[in-house]
């Protein structure tokens, strides 16, 4: 009987890259609920941490109906352990945000499995 070897490396990479993206997606619905709420989605320092907990730093939200994160107490993780990157306004997204993940390197740019999952690319 023989031996068949299989490499699931690159299954895995699009498999965390889907889920990355998956993430991003509802983690983009919670922002755009948020700002339906407050007139205004949460400032880069405020974070994606605004969606568990009310803002107490400026502009503080006026009708916070949060948590929009149900049962968490920090915001997740992408697949490879590294906060995503929320920035408000956005460089890409101006009168939004940019919401991504750096990726496996956990540092901006690079490409095959360290490439940026920027959802307004995929």
């Amino acid at each position: 009987a023989g031996v068949v070897l299989v490499n699931v490396g690159p299954q895995r990479e699009k498999a965390r890259r889907t889920r990355a993206i998956a993430d991003i997606k509802e983690m983009d619905t919670m922002l755009e609920i948020y700002h339906a709420d407050n007139g205004d989605y949460p400032t880069s320092q405020q974070g994606l941490q605004a969606l568990i907990t009310e803002p107490s730093t400026p502009p503080v939200p006026g009708n916070w109906q949060g948590p929009y994160m149900k049962n968490r107490r920090q915001p997740p993780l992408d697949p490879w352990g590294n906060e995503y990157v929320y920035v408000s306004p956005g460089q890409q997204n101006p009168d939004t945000f940019d919401l991504y993940s750096y990726g496996a390197d956990g540092r901006s740019g690079g490409s095959g499995k360290d490439e940026d999952v920027v959802p307004w690319e995929e």
